[in-house]
């Protein structure tokens, strides 16, 4: 018995492992239940008197010196893990797949850019709103009916704030603290309580300008909006159609000839080779009257294009649903866009 007790001592000084399975098994065969040391000790009683002493410290030995082993061999193999979890800094990156800039944002600056060039800045304000601004300072009086053309999304405890409809309200608060004349932008996100779908959503982006200054016509407008579109379209044949707007008298959509060259050509503009892209017009006397600039004095025009909507355009995108997906191969599609 005690020949076999020092045969498995070198066993166990031999053994040597940097598999956390194989250290396992090690142990399960010298300490575990059914393991050797156990076996030994059921054979104690056998053992006559006079090797009992013997064999005691031999089976103990045994037990230290396999404990020993898995200990130093767990102590091993946790030092090489730490070491190969520590960050090698010489080693190369992953390189990491970009995207790149958002279409709206893309489309956002051009704009801002083209009109940066005939001494238009920029103007911010509230996404959150209070009603004079978005709507009465608008010639859009309570219980007037045109409030209806856009449906508004109010905070429930205070009726009298609501989340903008559009970028003109950012347009009065300039007007409140400037005097004309001025030539502004206000890009930014409006809201508007409608369903989302391939064509709309209910959170969108506009950019709006205005001009006021001293006989400002709607010839100046007209010059302005064939400007804007030959510069962003490449195509500067546009027409203006009759239309309605509260703050603006008189007001027009804004079409642009986009042509009739290709399939697709026909169902964007439904055969006509029209588009429309914004609405414009002359700003009301009543409007420059609630922010005490003199209508008789001064004139001046505004205009909003929808961004969302040129960028449908100008890259063909189907569904504007697919802008706030944030899918990456989406955006990769725009890197070489970035000289737009």
């Amino acid at each position: 018995m005690i020949d076999s007790i020092e045969k498995y001592i070198q066993q166990i000084e031999a053994f040597a492992s940097k598999d956390a399975k194989e250290i396992e098994e090690f142990r399960i065969q010298f300490l575990g239940k059914k393991g050797v040391f156990n076996q030994i000790m059921e054979g104690f009683k056998s053992v006559p008197p006079e090797q009992k002493k013997e064999f005691g410290q031999k089976a103990n030995t045994l037990k230290n010196k396999a404990q020993e082993k898995i200990d130093q061999l767990k102590a091993q193999l946790d030092s090489n893990k730490e070491s190969a979890s520590q960050e090698d800094f010489t080693k190369s990156g992953i390189p990491l797949e970009s995207g790149s800039m958002h279409p709206i944002a893309l489309v956002r600056d051009k704009i801002i850019e083209i009109f940066s060039r005939i001494g238009f800045g920029l103007s911010d304000g509230p996404e959150i709103e209070d009603d004079w601004h978005n709507f009465t300072a608008l010639n859009l009086p309570e219980f007037h009916p045109a409030r209806d053309m856009q449906d508004t999304f109010f905070v429930e405890q205070n009726p009298d704030i609501l989340l903008r409809t559009h970028t003109s309200s950012v347009q009065i608060r300039y007007m409140e603290n400037h005097q004309p004349p001025f030539r502004i932008l206000s890009p930014g996100r409006v809201f508007r309580n409608e369903d989302i779908s391939a064509r709309s959503h209910c959170m969108f982006h506009q950019i709006e300008g205005l001009y006021v200054a001293e006989n400002v016509s709607f010839a100046d407008l007209k010059q302005t909006l064939q400007y804007f579109t030959t510069e962003l379209f490449g195509k500067s044949k546009i027409r203006l159609r009759p239309s309605y707007f509260p703050f603006t008298e008189p007001s027009a959509e804004i079409d642009v000839y986009w042509g009739l060259e290709t399939p697709t050509d026909y169902k964007m503009t439904k055969g006509t080779g029209w588009l429309e892209i914004g609405g414009c017009g002359m700003i009301d006397p009543n409007v420059l009257s609630n922010v005490n600039i003199d209508p008789d004095v001064y004139s001046g025009f505004a205009f909003g294009v929808g961004v969302e909507r040129i960028a449908l355009l100008l890259y063909q995108i189907g569904d504007i649903r697919m802008y706030f997906e944030n899918d990456q191969r989406f955006l990769a599609q725009f890197a070489k866009e970035l000289n737009l």
